[in-house]
């Protein structure tokens, strides 16, 4: 009898992604998904396969199966899984969210979590994303994969499907897709836990105990490291998240949209500011009624505080100001925190946890480990999962008693937080229990949903926006009453749309001033990790490499950019779009006269160059330092090209002059020309945005990506990385005749870029 439930158990095949539509996850059958048929005969050998292989079923509590027939290889998942580290793509398998050239994406031995297909709901599919991102944060050294079995690892449609899906979920670990038939693990997700490809546990989603995978986790732990964990690491209910590998492995492409998944909104209305959560760039944009951008809050992904331009976050999302207090209270979701930003100050705390961020020692070295990725937090372990803490929290709602509620995303957790001291006063579970408190609040942003027109909204709907009977509803963070407008972030066209109550219009709400928002943090290499190699930056597109053999001295270099006759600049480019560092010989980089705002950028590895300049130049410091010039200067001349320049004092020997820039750009339009489709432009952005062919998802489903945002390409904001290498051979000094003395030499050179592709 016992042995007949558990083969009723195994009479589901997994399926593990519902189809998504428009951004809506849906339980239709797919191609990317299939409903697999059997008989019982193979689910007979598939379940004695899975017992010879020592697979422990894990439901509630940990039991055991065992039967005693032949074994299939076919059906041998871990040894597929072990097979597939061989190559990114193979016949029967294809990882999805890997760049490239980095075959070194995870760890092939040591212990391994994996979460395995399955049809889930769009609450379901959540719960358990936040449930391994859990684990994955809390043990970074686990190594954490997704496995989606009988899939077309050919179909550029059902990967434009997993982009979307691991944009909205924010899914940092490997995924890999197969076409072959593997045996079922139940109806719903599970997860698979192991150590060397040996002894498999597998944990279904339904009842899953976080508790029990993470007492699970660290008793391989301590198997492998042979020793048990600190008493020390144990200690706190809260655990910073660890700072490497914070982004998603996906292609450039899908980043260098202005916006990248614009998850929510709030506004200032006395004030005419208005606070947008770019999620997935891990900033707050800051912008007035008429779209300039005032300010950002946010540098890169991280947990630290201070002032905006270094703060850091990982992925905001609802936000609140506080008129009184001149405050912005943010949800910093994938940190588990809440954070205030002081408007005034210009500088961003942490109000939740208030004390279980530990102190570093602030050295030189541990700042310099921390840079290069390879620091180590201690609080990486606790004892047990913290129900009280928040878990992924996204919805933040101010209540008249001076408290925030704050909700996650599914409806399943309500917090009440003291707004002052950041302490949870009540934690709340149950969607009909959170209707009952904070149902009315709910109800006015629902209500600001309800005014924008029918055919704007379905394609933002998701699974949770109609949770349980309440329409909209994972949308109340995404939606403000602005002035006489109605403000709404839409994340399938990553954009913000405005609705006019008065006429009822629909538009694109368009954003300016983009200097404000300086390089964005993932262009260029930062300063301690440029290094020397054959090629230059390693893994880095560079757009044009000149060389040139001048004497020492002064060297003036301007770069000139063609641009596409069919692409538009959106804006000048500003000086703080600007990035340039010099190295070798080279011992200062700084703005050349008539360009704005110039900064000056030294190598660390090349300090000693100063001193021996102040030894060999005749010329004094001050004649060496190029004069700032603090008016707004328009890079893009009327010959309609944009001009960068740049200075560098040389030395004798070998140089690089390296330059960054991001240029704001859109499709340009020919109102006396027949528009083209869709598909056409598509095609365009993704050859500007990813000229060397190279990342994850693929040409093709990147254009398909596009396409559901179901808007008029030309509108489209994105980010053409621009980077340019100079290389300089600068030969030894001139000597006057009969004297010591050495002659410095002015020189200007000009380097022509051009960008058509």
């Amino acid at each position: 009898m016992a042995f007949s439930l558990r083969y009723a158990r195994l009479r589901q095949f997994s399926r593990f992604l519902p189809h998504i539509s428009s951004g809506n996850f849906s339980r239709q059958t797919t191609p990317t998904i299939n409903t697999l048929a059997s008989s019982v005969s193979p689910l007979y050998r598939e379940c004695d396969q899975i017992a010879r292989n020592g697979v422990t079923f894990s439901f509630s509590t940990i039991s055991q199966m065992s039967c005693n027939e032949s074994t299939s290889p076919q059906v041998d998942i871990l040894s597929f899984i072990e097979a597939a580290f061989d190559e990114l793509q193979g016949p029967h398998h294809c990882w999805f969210n890997i760049v490239e050239g980095n075959k070194d994406f995870v760890k092939r031995d040591g212990a391994f979590l994996v979460l395995f297909g399955s049809q889930v709901d769009g609450c379901d599919l959540i719960t358990m994303f936040e449930k391994v991102k859990l684990i994955q944060q809390r043990f970074p050294q686990l190594s954490v994969m997704g496995f989606l079995p009988n899939n077309s690892i050919g179909s550029d449609a059902d990967r434009s499907c997993l982009v979307e899906m691991v944009m909205k979920e924010y899914i940092t670990f490997p995924i890999l897709l197969s076409n072959k038939k593997f045996p079922d693990m139940g109806n719903k997700g599970c997860c698979i836990l192991f150590k060397d490809f040996r002894n498999p546990s597998v944990y279904h989603e339904e009842g899953l105990d976080l508790g029990m995978l993470q007492k699970a986790v660290e008793e391989l732990n301590v198997q492998q490291n042979g020793n048990c964990s600190s008493p020390d690491n144990l200690k706190s209910t809260w655990v910073k998240p660890n700072e490497v590998n914070k982004d998603p492995y996906l292609c450039s492409s899908v980043r260098n949209l202005l916006l990248h998944f614009p998850g929510c909104i709030s506004a200032d209305e006395s004030g005419n500011r208005l606070f947008l959560s770019d999620s997935n760039h891990h900033r707050i944009i800051i912008f007035d009624g008429n779209g300039k951008i005032l300010d950002c809050i946010g540098s890169c992904p991280g947990f630290e505080d201070g002032e905006f331009e270094s703060a850091k976050l990982v992925r905001p999302a609802a936000s609140f100001y506080d008129e009184d207090e001149d405050c912005l209270y943010i949800v910093d979701s994938e940190n588990h925190a809440i954070r205030r930003a002081d408007m005034g100050r210009r500088v961003l705390e942490t109000l939740y946890p208030t004390c279980s961020i530990s102190k570093k020692k602030n050295s030189l070295w541990t700042w310099i480990v921390n840079k290069l990725g390879l620091g180590r937090d201690n609080d990486t372990k606790s004892e047990e999962f913290d129900l009280q803490s928040l878990m992924f929290p996204w919805h933040l709602i101010n209540s008249v008693d001076n408290s925030f509620l704050i909700l996650n995303r599914s409806f399943e957790t309500l917090w009440i937080m003291d707004s002052a001291s950041g302490e949870i006063k009540e934690v709340v579970r149950g969607f009909p229990k959170i209707l009952e408190i904070c149902g009315q609040l709910i109800m006015e942003n629902v209500s600001l949903l309800e005014q924008i027109p029918h055919d704007q909204l379905p394609k933002h709907i998701d699974s949770s926006g109609s949770l349980k009977g309440l329409p909209y509803a994972g949308l109340i963070s995404s939606v403000t009453a602005f002035q006489d407008h109605i403000l709404m972030c839409d994340t399938v066209g990553q954009r913000v749309i405005k609705l006019s109550r008065e006429s009822g219009v629909c538009s694109n709400f368009q954003l300016s001033n983009f200097g404000i928002l300086g390089l964005p943090y993932w262009l260029p290499f930062p300063l301690e990790r440029v290094y020397a190699t054959a090629d230059g930056l390693q893994g880095a597109w560079t757009d044009h490499l000149q060389q040139f053999k001048l004497l020492p001295g002064r060297i003036d270099i301007q770069l000139s950019v063609d641009i596409p006759l069919d692409i538009v600049l959106v804006e000048p480019v500003q000086e703080g779009c600007i990035w340039r560092l010099a190295r070798g010989a080279a011992t200062e980089v700084s703005g050349a006269e008539g360009v704005a705002g110039s900064l000056e950028k030294v190598g660390v590895a090349q300090q000693w160059y100063d001193d021996l300049d102040n030894l060999a130049f005749s010329t004094t410091e001050s004649e060496l330092t190029v004069e700032d010039n603090n008016e707004t200067s328009d890079l893009r001349s009327q010959d309609e090209r944009v001009h960068i320049g740049c200075a560098v004092n040389t030395s004798p020997g070998t140089s690089e002059v390296i330059v960054y820039a991001a240029l704001y750009m859109k499709l340009r339009k020919y109102p006396d020309q027949p528009e083209d489709s869709q598909e056409k432009y598509a095609a365009r952005i993704a050859d500007i945005l990813n000229p060397e062919r190279r990342g994850g998802i693929g040409r093709d489903s990147f254009i398909r990506f596009l396409l559901k945002s179901n808007r008029d390409l030309r509108d489209f904001t994105f980010i053409k990385p621009l980077h340019v290498r100079v290389k300089l051979d600068s030969l030894d000094h001139p000597k006057v005749d009969n004297s010591k003395e050495i002659i410095l030499t002015d020189s200007k050179i000009e380097v022509n870029v051009s960008l058509n592709s």
